[in-house]
């Protein structure tokens, strides 16, 4: 009767044991996707074009060159931000923050705002600051950074 009693407890320790050796296995796996770093676009010698980590998508500053005025540009870099979101896994409806420099705030606010508004899902706002800035090169005129909920 004891040697029953005493194996009853055994295995009710053993299997209490396994199930938390299990648990602690699956913490430290999540622990590990959370600390794996993704980084996308390395062509750039000097950057990422986005990191992945934690569930977080942080797309570096993006510029557009190639047209003439602030919509023109705002359209570009919006839409490269829209492929790099895909890339990653997300899209502009799980934005979190966005920073926005413009090279004449005064002159260009206007322009790069509304296309901005035509862009963004209206359900889904990031936080966001918007400041006049001197820019790399002189033709552009506006760059945009994000970070994404995966």
């Amino acid at each position: 009767m004891i040697h029953r009693i005493r194996f009853n407890l055994m295995s009710h320790v053993t299997k209490h044991l396994e199930g938390s050796q299990k648990l602690c296995n699956n913490f430290h796996q999540d622990v590990r996707h959370f600390a794996t770093i993704q980084r996308n676009g390395l062509d750039n010698p000097n950057m990422s074009q986005a990191v992945i980590h934690s569930g977080i998508v942080y797309v570096s500053g993006q510029v557009d060159a190639t047209a003439s005025d602030i919509q023109g540009q705002t359209k570009n870099v919006l839409s490269k931000i829209d492929s790099l979101l895909k890339e990653a896994g997300t899209d502009k409806t799980k934005l979190l923050t966005a920073s926005i420099w413009v090279k004449d705030i005064e002159k260009d606010f206007k322009g790069m705002n509304s296309v901005w508004s035509e862009w963004i899902d209206p359900k889904n706002k990031p936080v966001r600051a918007t400041v006049e800035a001197n820019m790399a090169s002189p033709d552009i005129l506006v760059e945009v950074q994000v970070s994404a909920a995966l």
